[in-house]
């Protein structure tokens, strides 16, 4: 038999298309040639694999070996690759039988000794392969990982000798089962932080309807703070939202943890991140911070400090929820459902509105600064509230806020309650769902046209105001928008008012 057929992955965004790998063996003079349009780390496996082989007492062989990675359209790059190819050398060579390779997919990068090494977006081909109806054989140290796709059948290996032994009857590898214990979140408590009432009672509101919030105070006033613990307070995470989010985070750099399943990423980059680090790209696209955010929180920090074209690019994403990275050459599709939330100082120097009176900043000084975020983006958040300073009496005093278990219990009463009544958060709802769901008494809605004029709200604004006044009541536990909903509502679209 001179050729043999096996299937792997590629990493293509979160598409993980299936690759044909294909190897023939011809008579002439000794070659390897790897066609397919392969990345560097693709061609230099034509050295790994030729070591591992010969170390695991296999016969390289000796003739012109052509190794093609199909579609050839579809750039392929990592080792995942040297685990099929060395396969397939070995089937087209006659030293291990080939009729199982159809029931199987495989990926692993070689070590020069035969080990398998771990491999960079197990979760998200696993997925893909189990989609497919075909077992998936990869490196143990990848297995944990792959295991969190139910009812996919996760073979582990340690090194190739134990995968030619499967094939070829010898010895078995059984499914892999996962034996780590359930992973427990741990998040920082919400009673930690002294005073600021105010501004819990909006992260509630925030986190019971999944709407973006934009805090703005003076330094030391606990935003940052407040923002750590906001993780806490979020509905838990289904398997399908795991799946997701887990997904998403192997195809990073660093990969997906196991001890993380089903805990809500916390992503805070710093303002001086690109917009390719925001929104994610390169040659071979990966995800950036609102795609790593899937299903979890971004917080920014310092927001006028962020570029402003860095900024702008959250436009899209805030609204459809994916982002889209095009090149010149392909197209990556990545999940971007994130939970923005944000931090700002008043002014320059920090301190407008503080009760020591320290600043000195002119209107026009602090109207230039408030302007480097523009209207339309400000549009797009629901929340925006002031985190004032917080007394000095209040700070020497010991912390007696509501912990973090009590917002959180009241936050997924919350969120079920949407769940059962339309199928997804407050935030998400359609102009037509707004129709139907959030209709205010007749007092609110006189409220609310009152609002429109004053603060000149636009349509987007006025959507949001409801849709927070429909989380609030959901809050409450009642079905009817009141009149004391619409005005809470209100009075979290702060930064529509005229700056001082």
């Amino acid at each position: 038999m001179s050729l043999a057929v096996l299937y792997s992955r590629a990493l293509d965004g979160m598409q993980a298309p299936l690759v044909t790998v294909e190897v023939h063996l011809a008579n002439g003079l000794p070659a390897f040639t790897i066609v397919g349009l392969p990345e560097m780390e693709v061609k230099e496996s034509k050295d790994r694999v030729r070591a591992a082989l010969l170390n695991a007492r296999f016969e390289f062989p000796a003739r012109r070996i052509t190794v093609n990675l199909a579609p050839a359209d579809l750039p392929k790059e990592s080792g995942r690759f040297d685990l099929p190819i060395a396969l397939g050398i070995l089937v087209a060579s006659g030293q291990i039988p080939g009729d199982k390779l159809k029931d199987y997919e495989f990926a692993g990068e070689l070590a020069l000794t035969g080990e398998l090494r771990r491999i960079r977006g197990a979760l998200a081909m696993t997925y893909k392969a189990h989609g497919d109806g075909r077992a998936f054989l990869l490196p143990t140290a990848s297995a944990e990982e792959a295991a969190l796709v139910k009812d996919a059948t996760v073979l582990a290996a340690k090194n190739l000798l134990q995968v030619c032994a499967h094939l070829a009857g010898r010895e078995t590898i059984p499914p892999f089962v996962s034996n780590a214990p359930a992973a427990v979140s741990h998040y920082p408590d919400m009673a930690d932080v002294k005073g600021q009432n105010h501004a819990k009672r909006a992260l509630e509101v925030a986190a019971a309807g999944r709407h973006s919030l934009l805090m703005m105070g003076p330094p030391g006033t606990g935003k940052t703070m407040l923002a750590s613990r906001f993780p806490g307070i979020l509905p838990s995470m289904t398997d399908a939202e795991a799946l997701e989010s887990a997904a998403v985070q192997s195809l990073a750099t660093g990969g997906f943890k196991t001890e993380n399943w089903k805990k809500r990423n916390y992503r805070s980059p710093h303002h001086t991140a690109s917009a390719v680090a925001l929104v994610g790209g390169g040659g071979n696209p990966k995800p950036g911070e609102i795609s790593l955010a899937h299903q979890g929180v971004l917080f920014l920090d310092e927001l006028p400090e962020f570029d402003r074209g860095v900024l702008e690019v959250l436009r899209e994403p805030l609204e459809s929820g994916r982002i889209t990275i095009s090149r010149a050459a392909r197209q990556a599709d990545f999940p971007a459902e994130f939970q923005l939330l944000a931090a700002m100082n008043p002014c320059p120097c920090g301190y407008l509105g503080h009760y020591m009176n320290k600043c000195r900043c002119t209107p026009d000084q602090v109207s230039r600064y408030r302007g480097k975020i523009s209207g339309p983006l400000l549009d797009r958040i629901d929340l925006q509230i002031e985190v004032p300073a917080v007394p000095q009496l209040e700070l020497v005093k010991a912390a007696k806020g509501e912990a973090t278990a009590a917002i959180a219990a009241r936050v997924e009463r919350a969120y079920q309650i949407q769940i059962a009544r339309q199928g997804k958060p407050n935030a998400k709802l359609e102009p037509a769902d707004i129709d139907v769901l959030c209709v205010p008494n007749e007092a609110g809605e006189t409220l609310l046209k009152n609002a429109i004029q004053r603060l000149g709200l636009s349509a987007r604004a006025y959507h949001r105001v409801l849709k927070v006044a429909r989380t609030i009541a959901d809050l409450a536990g009642v079905e009817k928008i009141e009149t004391g909903h619409i005005a809470e509502a209100i009075q979290y679209r702060r930064m529509d008012r005229a700056a001082p």
